[in-house]
């Protein structure tokens, strides 16, 4: 299938690695320009020069932390100057520190909310007048399975996650005249670095090894494996395609059948 998204401009948030360097390197494959970005220059600079070699869509990158509070100044402008607009924005977020309900701290709540949530939506906001010109934009967020199934442990992400799809529904139904799509992908267990440190957390809060951690959560999943990348990553790549120009306002999940609700 052709995407119909060679020469598109894509920005891609925490892409450095994991499911944000995944969906990069997916845009890319499919005649995208990508623009990375995070907190390790280093990683990414590698990252560009592998999406470079393979010679498809071109890829350049940007430092800049969710955290900081120049975050969406420093992302507005680096589109500005290397693409000179935006046709796809892939919102992806690192996730927040495991825990309880009770060891979520106001302090923390905060940090969190700010860079998972209120940053997300005031880079959106800054890049929208520039689709709405053109006609033409793609905005889809990497939230968590913990928006429509709670996920143990992982408390302020439970919080703030679904806050993201209230948003996302929202901003779609506004946009779409615009041809702008808006939708939310859930990742279930996806083999990241992020999901090691989830399960090494779970094995430590438990007593029971990595391996039995991972086989429990295996037998709960109906495909009976995790998640690759490369699958959540077309996926995500299809949602920012011209055929899926028709789902917008939607959740989608790429979790193998995980979650038990319909």
């Amino acid at each position: 299938m052709d995407l119909g998204i060679t020469g598109k401009r894509a920005l891609v948030l925490a892409s450095s690695r994991g499911l944000g360097l995944g969906i990069a390197v997916a845009l890319a494959r499919e005649g995208a320009n990508v623009l990375l970005c995070g907190r390790s220059g280093e990683q990414l600079e590698a990252n560009c020069k592998a999406i470079n070699s393979e010679g498809k869509g071109r890829a350049d990158w940007i430092w800049a932390d969710l955290g900081d509070e120049r975050f969406v100044e420093m992302a507005t402008t680096a589109v500005k100057e290397k693409f000179g607009g935006l046709d796809i924005l892939v919102n992806n977020t690192g996730g927040p520190t495991p825990g309880t309900t009770e060891e979520m701290t106001s302090e923390k709540l905060e940090t969190y909310f700010f860079s998972m949530v209120a940053r997300v939506i005031t880079l959106t906001n800054a890049l929208l007048p520039g689709m709405k010109a053109q006609g033409w934009g793609r905005i889809l967020t990497v939230a968590s399975s913990g928006v429509i199934e709670p996920i143990a442990n992982l408390a302020l992400s439970n919080t703030l996650r679904p806050a993201l799809a209230g948003w996302s529904k929202t901003l779609a139904s506004e946009v779409a005249g615009f041809g702008i799509t808006t939708n939310l992908l859930l990742p279930g267990s996806i083999l990241t670095a992020r999901l090691d440190d989830l399960d090494g957390a779970a094995a430590k809060r438990t007593g029971k090894s990595l391996e039995e951690i991972r086989a429990d959560k295996e037998a709960r999943i109906p495909v009976g494996r995790y998640g690759k990348v490369e699958e959540f990553a077309a996926t995500a790549a299809f949602l920012c395609s011209q055929p899926a120009s028709y789902i917008t306002g939607s959740l989608i999940r790429c979790d193998g059948g995980a979650a038990r609700s319909v």
